[in-house]
């Protein structure tokens, strides 16, 4: 004699549905941390990138001019650059400028990101 239960209907229980959760969270906490270390290693490549283009920019203006810019805004406003780059590691447009090693040539020599140890000493050391 089989003896059925009429009522029961179908559906996931509770320990079921914990261990699926449980799965998940096990994924998203071995997967996460690798995406958001992509996230920043993209970033920092691009800030590589825009500084290779500032650089190439302040050499062709040393090539035809003679002289290093004054500023990075005069690379934009002699149309060596379209406009200056966002730092994507910062969010926002600010560069430290290296003067020329040679105290006779004025201008911007080379760009650093502000936030670069090297840029912060020598900060400190111009106040």
């Amino acid at each position: 004699m089989n003896i059925r239960r009429p009522d029961r209907t179908r559906g996931f229980t509770l320990i079921e549905l914990v261990v699926v959760m449980a799965i998940i969270g096990l994924l998203l906490s071995i997967a996460l941390p690798r995406y958001m270390h992509s996230i920043d290693q993209g970033k920092e490549r691009v800030r590589q990138q825009n500084l290779a283009v500032m650089r190439d920019a302040i050499d062709k203006f040393y090539g035809d001019r003679g002289q290093y810019p004054d500023t990075l805004d005069e690379l934009v406003t002699q149309h060596y650059l379209r406009a200056i780059p966002v730092d994507p590691v910062n969010g926002d447009d600010k560069w430290a400028t290296v003067a020329s090693p040679n105290d006779d040539i004025s201008g911007v020599y080379d760009v650093l990101p502000a936030s670069s140890p090297k840029a912060v000493k020598e900060q400190g050391e111009a106040q």
